[in-house]
């Protein structure tokens, strides 16, 4: 119905002239003018990020957290950096070398205080898939480990630098959960020969791994099976007492200890002869060297760059989450730029391929830490074991690592993504199952590029499907909404408002002229319809407040758009063009080509003046007056009206009589489109 609200006319009264010389603000000049304000203590913080808490910390309440939080993360550590080496195919040493250096040196170059970096499951599991072709007893395959770390830290430093973490935000987060689900499944199954007591294939797939536990099944021991089942359900308990109750939350971070005093203490009293041991471990810290073997860096490349992809979604994802939980702020580059120095400083002193581990860094938080001196305190507890307790190790039972491995894995089964994504979004969810699929059936690598892919590929669909919408206005309002969404919303007869939410680019512009020639047929079927009985379409006007790009591709499609809708007089109208939009439009020559005179402030705006012209006339539509380019002349008019009170009403507009309100002019218009000081 008809409403008596009065509706004021918004006219653009800035000058044109000054458009070219506006200044666009860029990305790059951002960052410079960021360069030249930054002090002295600014440039030690960016390449030395631990200064910033070095600076401010408070002895008093930050010492004991720190040395708590250090000191339990490092029992932690100890267990299963020797388990993670074992399921990289290396000597438990390395995984004690690689919880080392790293850790003291992304204390000083990374920015986050609460992650806790080191080896982790899923990077132990890659380097022992690319290094599964060479024999694990020899010393090029533990070479080759320590030259992928060095290759992974040069990469993720060059990112870093480059601030190129961001190219990574193209893949899924559901590609990411199902990718890490299967090879949580596939790590699990390989520890298997550790409880069964006989060898299993090495692969990351699993139709190998089954067959071959089916294959050796009459080999199989029942002692290590039932110790390391029995270690494994005494670790679980720990970690699901340690979570869900607050006071026993040490639990948690003592299940990895628990199992090896439990494995070891049995050895040393029944000396069983069929579980196998870890055996001699090198006492001493690591001794400086330079990575070798480099005639083997291309065949490292890829796995190189899966293990950096790891890096940047999980452990700069966590450790931004701890970082806001916290109350700091985290640069997700320089992040990635202590990650990858961490793991070039640690492949000089044998380390393999370290990053930010979940579940220590989740204990690391819970037990309170506040700075990266926890870290250091967990790197002088490895250092203390490295130089005084390996001989104690020599009697840990394999099948106790194993659990450990296990137990941690279990983790990473995130079947409740899965459900969540059932329930939201089936398209995530078939991402999350192709990738779990193809990682499970076909191998790491492949799995991770078919997920990739079609993550991509969504991305590319939609970029080229964007969402366009018929808007109709409000009852009672000038406010204009998508009509599938507001169903009480109305259209006007001879009129199609259309939003285009994307940029214009060459890979949609033939999607939003289709789209636009249905909307131009069916856009009364689910509306109601107001103004002015016509029986053809004489104007579609483009709300073009979200199109944030247009390129020289949708330029021309929107003059050819022009054209065709010349040729069955109907007219294009232009609402809320962004500056960079509408000089981009300006530059090209298509507002000169549509006239200036049909570009406005607001949908409404627009509205208004092709009301006026359905009533009057569907063939030869005057000049209108109420748009950007309002001449001055008008515009103090309208002023004028509107200090009198004597706006239009809503009833009066939808109704055709504007034109005894509002006189038109018939002068040439030559304001021009924006000023100075022009605001998007």
């Amino acid at each position: 119905m008809p409403t008596n609200r009065t509706v004021k006319i918004i006219p653009f009264q800035h000058s044109y002239s000054s458009l070219d010389s506006t200044p666009t603000t860029s990305s790059v000049s951002r960052w410079r003018e960021k360069l030249n304000r930054m002090k002295f203590i600014d440039w030690i913080e960016m390449f030395i990020p631990c200064s910033r808490w070095i600076r401010t910390y408070n002895w008093r309440e930050y010492l004991q957290p720190d040395l708590v939080s250090g000191v339990t993360v490092g029992v932690m550590l100890v267990p299963q950096s020797m388990s993670y080496a074992k399921l990289a195919g290396l000597q438990p040493i390395y995984g004690l070398y690689t919880g080392l250096v790293p850790i003291f040196v992304y204390a000083v170059f990374g920015s986050s205080r609460q992650l806790a970096v080191g080896p982790v499951a899923l990077v132990s599991l890659l380097v022992s898939n690319v290094l599964s072709s060479f024999d694990a007893s020899a010393e090029l395959y533990t070479e080759l480990a320590i030259l992928l770390s060095l290759m992974v830290g040069i990469l993720e430093c060059a990112m870093g630098l480059l601030r190129l973490g961001w190219l990574l935000r193209f893949i899924s987060h559901s590609v990411i959960s199902g990718f890490t689900t299967a090879s949580a499944i596939v790590i699990a199954l390989s520890q298997a020969k550790y409880f069964l007591g006989y060898d299993v294939v090495r692969s990351s797939e699993i139709i190998p791994l089954v067959k071959s536990i089916i294959s050796g099944a009459d080999k199989f021991s029942w002692r290590p099976f039932v110790m390391g089942s029995t270690i494994l359900a005494i670790m679980l308990i720990m970690k699901h007492m340690g979570k869900t109750r607050k006071n026993l939350r040490f639990l948690r971070a003592a299940g990895p200890l628990t199992a090896i005093v439990l494995g070891t203490t049995f050895v040393k009293i029944f000396h069983p002869s069929s579980i196998s041991l870890v055996g001699a471990i090198p006492q001493g810290l690591p001794s400086f060297s330079i990575p070798k073997e480099f005639e083997h860096v291309k065949s490292l490349i890829s796995t190189t760059f899966l293990i950096t992809g790891v890096a940047i979604l999980e452990s700069v994802g966590i450790a931004k989450a701890l970082a806001a939980k916290n109350g700091y702020e985290l640069d997700s580059n320089q992040e990635l730029f202590g990650l990858g120095v961490a793991n070039i400083f640690g492949s000089f002193f044998s380390a393999y391929p370290a990053t930010g581990s979940f579940s220590r860094s989740a204990v690391n938080h819970e037990s309170g830490a506040k700075t990266g001196l926890s870290g250091i305190i967990t790197a002088i507890i490895i250092c203390s074991v490295l130089l005084f307790l390996t001989p104690l190790f020599e009697c840990i039972p394999q099948c106790a690592l194993a659990a450990i491995v296990v137990s941690a894995v279990i983790g990473l089964v995130d079947y409740d993504e899965a459900i969540f994504l059932w329930q939201v979004d089936k398209k995530d969810f078939f991402l999350w199952i192709v990738t779990g699929a193809t990682t499970l059936f076909f191998g790491i690598e492949i799995g991770v590029l078919v997920g990739v892919g079609f993550s991509l590929a969504f991305v590319i669909h939609e970029s080229a499907n964007p969402h366009i919408a018929v808007l109709g206005r409000l009852p009672g309002t000038t406010v204009y909404r998508n009509t599938l969404q507001y169903p009480e919303a109305y259209t006007y007869n001879g009129i199609v408002i259309v939003r285009i939410d994307a940029p214009l680019y060459f890979a949609n512009t033939s999607f939003i002229k289709d789209r636009l020639r249905e909307y131009e047929l069916a856009v009364d079927q689910y509306t109601s319809r107001r103004g002015p009985e016509v029986e053809r379409i004489c104007f579609v006007i483009l709300e073009m407040a979200p199109v944030t790009y247009v390129d020289s591709s949708a330029v021309q499609a929107l003059k050819e758009l022009y054209q065709e809708y010349k040729s069955r007089n109907i007219q294009i109208a232009i609402a809320n063009p962004n500056r960079d939009v509408l000089l981009t439009l300006s530059k090209s020559g298509f507002i000169d080509f549509v006239g200036k005179e049909w570009c406005f402030v607001r949908v409404h705006d627009a509205v208004q003046v092709c009301l006026q012209h359905v009533q009057t006339s569907t063939s030869s539509p005057r000049t209108p007056r109420l748009s950007l380019f309002n001449s001055r002349s008008f515009s103090e008019r309208l002023n004028e009206r509107m200090n009198h009170k004597e706006d239009l009403s809503a009833a009066e507009m939808e109704s055709g009589e504007r034109e005894r309100l509002i006189s038109i002019d018939t002068d040439p218009i030559t304001q021009p489109l924006l000023a100075r000081n022009l605001h998007n």
